[in-house]
């Protein structure tokens, strides 16, 4: 039985329990308070709590943001709007029963994704069983499971290879290193965005003439990563490439760093560290990771409307308690939300049919740069950054609003330092 099978069957079942069984333990927030009149209601389900909590919490004051300043603007379509929401504690079981009860229950208009790949995936069978227009906040080659002609990803991944994209930066680093590079270790979770990821670097390594001396996943519950440190050191790779989520970022960094990690280049894919609060929480220790990135404060993106919406999210977000910076997912949150405005003022409507054709035949300006979707709904071409942590000296968030913690490599044109290199446990 096919993936895609066994999760459309699953939603199925979702849908014949009404979401009740998958719900259990998700915390219902309520929605903004909107002005006179019958709401747009946009749902969505959100990690608040769990593994991507710093991030999705993160993503949600951008959306809220946006809510806020599109109701004092008279709303859209001249009604205000709603954001209904739920905890979806990172965990992708609660995903389908959520979705369920937003469109079965709830009757929203709009459905959007929550944030990551490994959450984004179990709400497409019930997406595309109701024929919702969909708009994925940071999801990794979700679609090339799918090929649904009504889904769009808000990521700087995509082009042609939207599984190799992720990793081109960090394979053009290694690849112009002098000498260049003759083996590489990768390694991720068991799961769904470290499953693209590795597919698209293995690609990749073959395509640069890297030997892969280890290739090896781990269960997503792994909590002690210092054993597969030791297994990836004894293969003496030139190269180690992680795809990971937040909590395995810091174990694998945690581990790296007690272990004295040898390589030549560190990092690749690895999701939290561009999160302020975990780069405050491990410091030092992040000095030499070679890592991806999505928005930094450089030139070509720090534009005056991007400044301007960090500007407002971070004059919020000490209060609200998320990450005070924002740089990594809020412009993407809140750009999201001016590509769906978009379509439904050009459309004048909330006809899933009509807003999906409207986004796979229009580009949209948004504080993250223009955006313009192409194959399987994906950016028409990718804007990756791989930048290297330098000179991080203690743990205070401020210090990364310097861009010389965070040198910029690629893309050539954004270069802002020169590589490090050997790696060696984050004594750089």
């Amino acid at each position: 039985m096919s993936r895609l099978t066994q999760m459309l069957r699953r939603a199925a079942l979702a849908s014949v329990l009404g979401g009740a069984f998958a719900l259990a333990g998700a915390a219902r927030h309520p929605a903004q308070a909107a002005p006179a009149g019958k709401p747009i209601v946009i749902g969505f389900s959100m990690s608040l709590t769990g593994g991507l909590a710093a991030n999705g919490k993160a993503a949600l004051l951008a959306m809220q943001i946006w809510a806020a300043q599109t109701n004092a603007k008279d709303g859209l379509l001249g009604r205000p709007v709603k954001l209904d929401y739920y905890d979806d504690q990172s965990n992708p079981a609660l995903v389908p029963g959520i979705y369920t009860k937003l469109l079965d229950v709830d009757h929203v208009d709009i459905v959007v994704s929550a944030y990551a790949t490994n959450i984004i995936a179990p709400a497409m069978p019930i997406v595309m069983a109701h024929h919702k227009m969909f708009l994925a906040l940071l999801g990794l080659a979700v679609n090339s499971q799918f090929h649904y002609d009504r889904y769009f990803s808000i990521v700087p991944t995509g082009g042609p290879h939207p599984k190799q994209s992720l990793s081109v930066p960090f394979f053009a680093v290694a690849a112009a290193m002098t000498p260049k590079p003759k083996t590489i270790a990768l390694v991720g979770a068991d799961a769904e965005f470290p499953k693209n990821a590795i597919a698209g670097a293995l690609a990749l390594a073959k395509a640069n003439g890297f030997k892969v001396v280890y290739n090896q996943t781990y269960p997503p519950s792994t909590a002690d990563f210092s054993p597969i440190i030791h297994a990836i050191q004894a293969r003496h790779p030139d190269v180690v490439m992680v795809a990971s989520y937040p909590p395995d970022s810091v174990g694998m960094v945690r581990a790296a760093a007690e272990a004295g990690l040898k390589t030549r280049l560190f990092g690749g894919d690895m999701v939290g560290l561009q999160s302020t609060p975990i780069k405050a929480a491990l410091g030092p220790l992040l000095n030499g990771i070679t890592d991806y990135d999505f928005w930094l404060p450089v030139k070509g993106y720090a534009t005056p409307a991007a400044m301007a919406f960090l500007k407002t999210y971070q004059a919020k977000a000490k209060a609200e308690g998320v990450d005070p910076l924002g740089y990594y997912l809020p412009p993407f949150a809140y750009s999201d939300m001016q590509v769906l405005a978009d379509a439904v003022t050009a459309t004048h409507s909330l006809d899933d049919a009509k807003l999906a054709a409207y986004l796979r035949s229009h580009s949209f300006d948004t504080v993250v740069g223009t955006i313009k979707f192409g194959a399987n709904g994906e950016w028409v071409a990718p804007r990756v950054l791989e930048a290297q942590f330098q000179g991080v000296k203690g743990h205070d968030p401020a210090q990364f609003t310097d861009p010389k913690t965070e040198v910029v490599l690629y893309p050539p044109n954004l270069k802002s330092g020169t590589l490090q290199t050997p790696y060696s446990g984050g004594k750089h």
